[in-house]
């Protein structure tokens, strides 16, 4: 097991944000149609094999070919969030998928991870519109948006 760093304080306006210097340096995982309880498994291998080595972890998860999903996507990107975070890292997700914004904002991750519409906006942290975050938050009785 690799030593951990300490994360940087994201409240500290002295640090800046750190960010791979070549897309290179990204970590990439896809997953594609229905992912749920019995399908998940080689998305979380894939995300484990995506954090295998040492050193700072910039990891892009595509979902945008994910054609349904529930719940089970949760626990996998909770775990990576926090070893990427741990690491001094990222981990960001691509998708355009309403569905996907209602399973992440009922697990509570929605803030964790906007919407990207593709690996490069990804990269770059150019997030997806924030409409369907604020239309679920509504819909929810959350009152965002």
């Amino acid at each position: 097991m690799c030593p951990h760093p300490e994360p940087a304080d994201p409240t500290d306006p002295t640090e800046p944000p750190r960010a791979p210097a070549l897309f290179d340096e990204c970590r990439m995982v896809r997953a594609h149609g229905e992912l749920d309880l019995t399908t998940v498994a080689p998305l979380v291998r894939a995300l484990q094999g995506a954090r295998a080595g040492c050193g700072r972890i910039f990891l892009i998860v595509d979902l945008s070919e994910v054609t349904f999903t529930d719940g089970s996507i949760l626990g996998p990107l909770h775990e990576a969030w926090d070893d990427c975070r741990a690491r001094q890292g990222w981990i960001r997700v691509v998708h355009t998928s309403a569905g996907i914004d209602l399973v992440l904002l009922g697990g509570g991750l929605l803030g964790r991870f906007p919407a990207y519409a593709s690996a490069q906006d990804a990269w770059q942290g150019t997030t997806a519109s924030h409409r369907a975050m604020g239309r679920w938050a509504r819909q929810l009785g959350g009152g965002a948006g």
